[in-house]
């Protein structure tokens, strides 16, 4: 198997430190760094090749930032990416990757599933890091260590506007608002203990602050001003579900696409609108230029969209008061009762409405999600949640649907931009204060060995309306950090190699 970094510096240990001079401690000084570049790449002194822990064997290898696509091989040592060649590897594993492509895991940066139910379908569809950035959380160490060794993929989490608003003001919902964060508007009392719960929260590591306007529309212009001033003066990006959706104005999307483009210069924020196709609806395509202007003028602000043309969330939330269905473009039957899978009437949306739950809003334009799908500056992001089976298919089939369907059978894109939309542009969004980021997104030495190997002939969603919790097809392996969460198209039993993302 070859010298080992172990081996390598008991040998270094065996000098006598007795004897060293003020020489010696520089030659040794040196040394020491070269032996660090041989743990890197691998190799012993001489240049001689040794065992890799896992090499990756003859498979097409895509990494957008470089541009490289082709036939590589990887060696992957101590969970990093340590040497890509064209020439063979010796492994203590070795995967023959013939046939499939090597792309950097998947990266969804709008993953509302952070259980174990829900990592086991992301692994499934690729993705190797899961973060929760657009509702957060108020508790955000008490949240890391619940997961901590119990994610099979790589996980992280905002600090939120939502939960912290619903302990301020004593709002009877959990996940999201339903009383009193909804309909009034804080005092400076609790406008400051907001602040600070926000503040703790980005202390403790979070990667940024979530805000979900529409949930709580009596949140001032004010208010929310206020917490993109917090994540300012961290450096830290806001993810931003909009106040309003849909072509009706004034109050409509246009309206709360500048109210946060304006808070974002105001401040100083840098801004990440979430799923923008399900808050444009018909008027995505206006939206979507007014983001690309403010871009090409220097604000710091970035956008997403998942590939279906229906949205989920509670039925019993602000989305739903007075003048839903004019927002939406949508009546009654468009709503699909989650838990049943039911069209509404009139009668059971308002008792499923006093009940609570989820619901699937089918009110996406096809063309507004094309839009979304083909356009490069528009990022891939599921904003899945799957609940004992129940939810959208989303939560399961993001990213084997832009694979299968948009870049294999519409051919609307390219495999590379595809890859560059789920990994690589996710990873830049959040680098510049995610420093653990700078290592994934990518397939470069010294990268982190997040990989995902897929078949692109056969990679497809299965997950459907009616039956959402369906594994998605043809990711033969999914590592993390060097370690399998899926090997031979199955999860490994008891595999929890994800870590914590932290800013």
């Amino acid at each position: 198997m070859g010298i080992r970094g172990n081996e390598l510096m008991r040998r270094h240990q065996r000098i006598d430190r007795r004897r060293l001079r003020p020489v010696g401690v520089f030659v040794l000084l040196l040394a020491g760094i070269a032996l660090v570049g041989s743990f890197l790449s691998w190799k012993d002194a001489s240049g001689r090749q040794v065992t890799y822990d896992v090499v990756i064997s003859g498979g097409r290898v895509i990494d957008p930032e470089s541009g490289l696509d082709g036939i590589r091989s990887i060696g992957i040592a101590r969970g990093k990416v340590a040497e890509i060649s064209g020439a063979s590897l010796k492994g203590v594993q070795t995967i023959d990757a013939s046939g499939l492509v090597v792309s950097a895991g998947f990266i969804d940066l709008h993953s509302h599933g952070q259980d174990e139910e829900n990592y086991a379908f992301k692994a499934m569809d690729g993705v190797t890091t899961a973060l929760e950035l657009e509702v957060g959380t108020a508790k955000v160490a008490e949240w890391y260590k619940a997961r901590q060794g119990q994610s099979r993929v790589n996980f992280g989490i905002s600090s939120g506007h939502i939960p912290a608003r619903i302990e301020v003001t004593g709002d009877t919902g959990t996940f999201l608002p339903r009383d009193e964060a909804v309909k009034r508007a804080l005092t400076p009392v609790e406008q400051q203990k907001l602040s600070r719960i926000i503040l703790k929260g980005l202390d403790e590591g979070a990667i940024g602050v979530g805000l979900g306007i529409a949930y709580v529309p009596a949140a001032t212009r004010a208010e929310i001003r206020e917490v993109f001033g917090l994540a300012a003066s961290k450096k830290v990006t806001c993810f931003v579900h909009l106040r309003s959706h849909g072509a009706v104005e004034p109050g409509g999307a246009i309206d709360a696409t500048k109210e946060a483009l304006d808070a974002a210069r105001e401040t100083g924020a840098s801004l990440h609108i979430v799923h923008m196709t399900s808050t444009g609806l018909s008027v995505t395509p206006r939206m979507h230029e007014i983001i690309l202007d403010a871009r090409r003028k220097g604000l710091d602000v970035t956008t997403e969209a998942y590939p279906y043309t229906a949205a989920m969330t509670g039925l019993e939330t602000a989305i739903f008061d007075e003048g839903w269905q004019q927002k939406l473009g949508i009546g009654y039957n468009a709503l699909q009762w989650v838990a049943t899978g039911e069209r509404l009437t009139a009668e059971s949306f308002a008792k499923y409405r006093k009940q609570g739950g989820m619901v699937v809003i089918h009110s996406i334009p096809e063309s507004a999600t094309d839009l979304a799908i083909r356009h490069p500056q528009v990022m891939i992001a599921s904003d899945g949640i799957l609940t004992s089976g129940k939810g959208h298919p989303r939560g399961a089939g993001t990213f084997a649907r832009v694979l299968g369907r948009y870049v294999r059978e519409q051919k609307a894109i390219s495999l590379m931009d595809a890859i560059r939309k789920m990994s690589l542009m996710p990873s830049e969004r959040l680098a510049a204060t995610v420093p653990a980021m700078k290592a994934k997104g990518r397939i470069q030495a010294g990268a982190d060995a997040d990989l995902v190997l897929f078949d692109p002939s056969r990679v497809i969603d299965k997950a459907t309306f009616e039956n959402p919790a369906q594994h998605s097809e043809g990711f033969v392996y999914v590592l993390v950090g060097g370690d399998f969460a899926v090997r031979n198209g199955k999860l490994v039993e008891g595999a929890r190699p994800g870590k914590a993302i932290r800013r």
